[in-house]
């Protein structure tokens, strides 16, 4: 068990040492844990060995799974139904061209470009293609868009881009079994049944020192997880629906939210930002920059001269068009997650592997520093501090 701790000791610092530098900086903390992870991968297991960060250890795995499941049904719990209802046509229009623009770019560019086989290609386009709910939603919450219209718009959004990458990944690739079947038909009477089973258990057992609307909020997500991976689909699929099916109760109720938020930001989210940075081999990235570099630069390319020209049909100013084209461009969860299931099935070597992970954490970071740096919206910032002031 000491080893345990002690590698608990160090992630936590390294969570620490990321929270400081995104104060100092002035960066998102999930960007500035990405970083860390990464240039700690490097450090550590040059000096003192690659078995002390241990980022494969099963606890890590299982705490950041947890993490990104929470993460991405907080996300879901912040989409305003009535907002979603309002500009569906806005959010619908911005993700699907998230989605289509880099898959098809990228897909080209590992064929005729990179060499890939066909396969290979088709998977990177989709691992490419995906935004991050939990790069935006961190970044939205550490600046309070979260509950701004225009915030909610850009989830919104997010769920749709993330949506079509887990359809065009299942119809290309994963077959569909009586297992698929199972698991939408058990979802979707789950999905119908919370949003009236929650708020009357919630009121008659709610409360209560133990914390029971959380246990029971987790004892769904993670059963719903199991469910997902049962039938080779991904456990934050539904974590996301479900957000979105409960924002109408659990959304709300904003002290449940800021415990969740305090469990997931203060101990999940660590272990799941900074073992994605980890992934990342910069040795092998110098030894053979060309594959992540034409995928990252081809999906940030695709990205803003698709969605861009959507934010601007919808009457968005140049800048905050630009902003939300750049949170569009991010990529984590989801494109690790198609990474992987490339290589679990073959459809990837390793090299492509490092250079898709590579990539899509290379996605997460780059637009967001340049988004914040250039393109703040600052009148919404203005709008959030007066209603934080007024409350």
């Amino acid at each position: 068990m000491s080893e345990i701790w002690a590698q608990a000791s160090l992630w936590l610092g390294l969570a620490l040492l990321a929270s400081l530098l995104s104060i100092w900086l002035r960066i998102a903390t999930a960007l500035s844990e990405i970083v860390v992870g990464t240039i700690a991968q490097l450090l550590i297991g040059a000096f003192l060995g690659s078995a002390l960060l241990a980022g494969d250890a099963t606890w890590i795995k299982f705490l950041s799974g947890a993490g990104a499941i929470l993460l991405t049904f907080l996300a879901g719990s912040e989409l305003d139904p009535t907002v979603f209802r309002k500009e569906w046509r806005q959010a619908s229009a911005i993700g699907l061209v998230s989605f289509a623009a880099p898959f098809l770019g990228c897909t080209a560019i590992a064929r005729w470009m990179l060499g890939w086989t066909p396969e290979a290609s088709w998977l990177a386009g989709i691992a490419m293609s995906t935004t991050s709910v939990a790069v935006v939603y961190a970044v939205m919450l550490e600046f309070g868009f979260n509950t701004t219209h225009y915030g909610k718009v850009v989830l919104a959004a997010c769920f749709i881009t993330d949506l079509a990458t887990v359809v065009a990944l299942g119809l290309i690739f994963a077959p569909f079994t009586w297992k698929t079947l199972v698991f939408l038909v058990s979802g979707l009477v789950v999905f119908l049944v919370l949003p009236w089973l929650t708020p009357r258990f919630f009121k008659r057992y709610g409360g209560r020192p133990s914390e029971l609307e959380a246990k029971f909020l987790m004892f769904a997500l993670f059963g719903l997880g199991a469910l997902a991976t049962w039938a080779d689909s991904e456990a934050v699929l539904p974590a996301y629906l479900l957000g979105m099916v409960l924002a109408g109760t659990v959304g709300k109720d904003h002290t449940l939210i800021r415990r969740l938020r305090t469990l997931t930001f203060g101990l999940l989210t660590p272990f799941y930002f900074i073992r994605a940075g980890s992934l990342v081999s910069l040795p092998a990235l110098v030894a053979a920059p060309v594959a992540c570099i034409a995928l990252l630069v081809g999906k940030m390319i695709t990205k803003v001269a698709g969605v861009y020209p959507v934010t601007q049909a919808y009457g968005a100013a140049a800048g905050e068009g630009m902003y939300t084209t750049l949170l569009m461009s991010t990529g984590l969860t989801f494109g690790t997650i198609a990474s992987l299931f490339g290589l679990s099935h073959q459809l990837i070597d390793r090299a492509q592997y490092s250079a898709l992970v590579a990539a899509v954490i290379g996605s997460a970071v780059v637009p967001t520093l340049i988004a914040n740096a250039f393109f703040l919206p600052r009148h919404l910032l203005s709008s959030v501090d007066h209603k934080a002031t007024s409350a």
